[in-house]
């Protein structure tokens, strides 16, 4: 019975190693700059900003063009009783009137257009700029959540392989009276736990896939998607440089839309500049001599009930509310370029305390342990404690390297930012 619990170990042990090397064969195996490569190709929120830039650069050749002439035909002194008379169309009776007019905008209202419509384009690019900004740090963020995942289900799988030899062991010990029923039922629980624990990282594991899967467009092969790149090293002057406030392409964004609105208040204020529409007109006449005549015209607007006094209030509204938004994002983004400072100081602390005693200090105590243990020389109980401090402190450490990570890709992004 023995033989065949053993048969059948190994060979699900066979099969398992079998299923690996090919899940490893379909592995796509990402850099971080292949999967840029990919998210410049597919990401869906830069196509959507792109075509906004599209739908901008049509405003401004719209706003440049001058008002349309328009040509009228006219028929007047239609009788009902006598009709039209005989003849052709030139010999019929009756008054056609052919008019061409022309409306002449005044107060610089179509330069004024075009200047607001070329900041709002300046704008929209910028809106560009910074959704490729956002999403490229959205992109590295996910990249190092993929890295992490990995190294959390590879140090979660280790412990319940460890924790299954354990039970094992403990299962052979108990029938040969050297540990307490007590003592298998806690290496089961820890067993069970570290199972859990497994899984949940394999869940973590295969979110983290979805997500660098949507940024690239590799939704397909989500499954497929490895992290292949180490941790970026640390940096001796981590928090080095400035941030450069005023390139960041939200802050020229917000720059760019109050020139547009300072633009929409002088052309508002334009209104009450008068245009004026002129016309020509060619009369044909067969009642009256002589049978053509021309005529001119010009007509402008009175204002006698309303001067554009709602459209100037609301123009100078618009021009405060840019104002203070261009104020509030400078602020928000001096208070960004503290944070993430103060972030990547205090995550390079972190993980330089990790990698340079922790890590060597807990595996020590675990080694300890499970030399002390084998020997009879320690409880169970302290065994496990060993090895959930181990454990929690690989895991810290990982997290530490993944925020390090992060933390130096966002101040690279305000201190450093670069068209991808």
């Amino acid at each position: 019975m023995i033989v065949v619990r053993w048969l059948f170990v190994f060979l699900l042990t066979a099969m398992a190693a079998t299923l690996a090397r090919a899940a490893g064969e379909g592995a796509l195996r990402l850099s971080l700059p292949e999967a840029e490569r990919l998210w410049q190709e597919h990401n869906r929120e830069v196509k959507l900003a792109r075509v906004a830039v599209r739908g901008a650069e049509a405003d401004l050749v719209a706003a440049g063009q001058a008002p349309n002439p328009q040509l009228s035909l006219n028929v007047a002194s239609l009788s009902p009783q006598d009709g039209v008379g005989a003849g052709g169309l030139r010999e019929k009776q009756m008054d056609s009137i052919l008019r061409l007019e022309q409306l002449i905008e005044r107060g610089d209202k179509r330069e004024l257009r075009a200047q607001s419509a070329g900041a709002k384009l300046e704008a929209t690019q910028r809106d560009f700029d910074e959704t490729r900004r956002q999403q490229r740090l959205a992109l590295w963020s996910a990249y190092y959540d993929l890295l992490l995942a990995q190294e959390k289900k590879g140090s979660a799988e280790d412990t319940a392989a460890l924790y299954a030899r354990s039970l094992a062991a403990g299962e052979a010990r108990l029938k040969a009276g050297d540990i307490s029923l007590s003592d298998r039922s806690r290496l089961r629980v820890e067993k069970l736990r570290a199972d859990n624990d497994a899984r949940q990282a394999v869940a973590d594991w295969e979110r983290a896939q979805l997500a660098l899967a949507y940024l690239t467009g590799e939704e397909t092969r989500a499954s497929q998607l490895v992290a292949a790149d180490a941790w970026p090293a640390l940096a001796a002057d981590a928090a080095g440089g400035e941030a450069n406030i005023a390139q960041r392409p939200d802050v020229r964004a917000a720059q760019a839309r109050l020139v547009a609105a300072e633009a929409a208040r002088d052309l508002a204020r334009s209104l009450k500049k008068r245009d004026v529409t002129v016309g020509v007109q060619l009369e044909h006449n067969l009642q009256n001599a002589p049978r053509n005549s021309f005529g001119f015209g010009v007509s402008v607007p009175l204002f006698v009930r309303y001067e554009y006094e709602g459209e100037i209030a609301r123009a100078e509204a618009d021009l405060q509310l840019a104002r203070e938004q261009l104020e509030r994002l400078v602020a928000q983004a001096l208070g960004d370029a503290d944070q993430a400072r103060s972030q990547l100081a205090a995550s390079a602390e972190r993980r330089q305390r990790f990698e340079n005693e922790l890590l060597a200090d807990a595996e020590r105590v675990a080694s300890a342990a499970e030399f002390a243990y084998g020997k009879g020389a320690m409880g169970l109980i302290d065994l496990l404690d060993a090895r959930r401090t181990w454990r929690q402190v690989r895991l810290e450490a990982a997290q530490a390297r993944a925020d390090y990570a992060k933390a130096q890709a966002a101040w690279r992004m305000l201190t450093a930012w670069e068209k991808p």
